[in-house]
């Protein structure tokens, strides 16, 4: 049954990145932990690769439709991904065991790694809620000049959290290609995906070789979670995205609450 869940719950999350662009991702880790039993850790590089591959197909069928740009997203991955495959290479390796300790609670990686990932989740359902409310404009300022060294450290930093906590990061994204780019909302959901594929696929060949991994489950629940994208891709056509945001930002925000309490409290 536990099982059953965690095929299910694959299938929202590439649904999630079908039906509103992104969204999906931030449910892998939680998903790969508490339905699949995986090492909190190990969770975050299997987020990387089904994110990863996942928003590779995304990114393709909006490749198609024109809504890509791949200058961009080039410009923007030189350095995303070099942090993130750095933070999975060096830094994720470096991190101790146990953390620290406050009277008889002892702070381990895979304490840290969660209560991270859930404020992560908070942060990004307040974004989804946010965004809801607003309609999409497709204006572009053709002659605006970008603004390359905040591109850099935008870049840098949805890196180092892609990489530290395997999500990829399409609440960040988005606002950030279309504030600083520009690009017009449709073209800016279709380069999150190519920029997240990118970051994510290239942060797991970080890993390789640090943990060993359960590639069968790997691969199912990343072939599920493709076929979710297709899913919500046709769902997309018949229910208005905007409102679907909104809920499924309330619903991560109730999910990173009680990862927060569970970890602290209830561990």
């Amino acid at each position: 049954m536990q099982l059953f869940f965690g095929y299910l719950a694959s299938a929202l999350i590439g649904i999630s990145l079908g039906l509103i662009g992104g969204g999906g991702s931030i449910l892998t880790v939680p998903v790969m932990v508490y339905l699949f039993s995986v090492n909190p850790l190990l969770a975050t590089s299997y987020s990387l690769f089904v994110v990863g591959s996942t928003s590779l197909v995304g990114a393709y069928n909006n490749y198609k439709k024109g809504l890509v740009s791949i200058k961009t997203g080039l410009l923007f991955g030189i350095s995303s991904i070099a942090t993130v495959f750095l933070t999975r290479k060096f830094f994720i390796p470096a991190i101790p065991k146990k953390i620290a300790t406050i009277g008889s609670f002892v702070i381990t990686e895979n304490i840290m790694t969660m209560v991270l990932f859930a404020i992560l989740m908070v942060i990004a359902s307040l974004s989804m809620m946010r965004n809801g409310n607003k309609k999409e404009t497709t204006d572009v300022v053709p002659d605006k000049k970008i603004n390359i060294p905040k591109l850099l450290v935008y870049g840098i930093g949805i890196g180092f959290m892609t990489g530290l906590l395997g999500a990829g990061g399409g609440f960040l994204l988005i606002p950030t290609l279309v504030l600083l780019v520009d690009l017009p909302m449709k073209e800016a959901v279709g380069t999150s995906l190519f920029i997240i594929a990118l970051n994510s696929l290239i942060g797991f060949t970080g890993d390789l070789g640090h943990f060993e991994m359960d590639w069968q489950l790997l691969v199912i629940v990343t072939l599920i979670a493709i076929s979710g994208i297709f899913v919500g891709g046709w769902l997309g056509k018949k229910i208005h995205g905007d409102k679907l945001k909104k809920g499924f930002g309330w619903f991560v925000l109730v999910m990173g609450i009680y990862i927060i309490v569970k970890e602290l409290w209830l561990h």
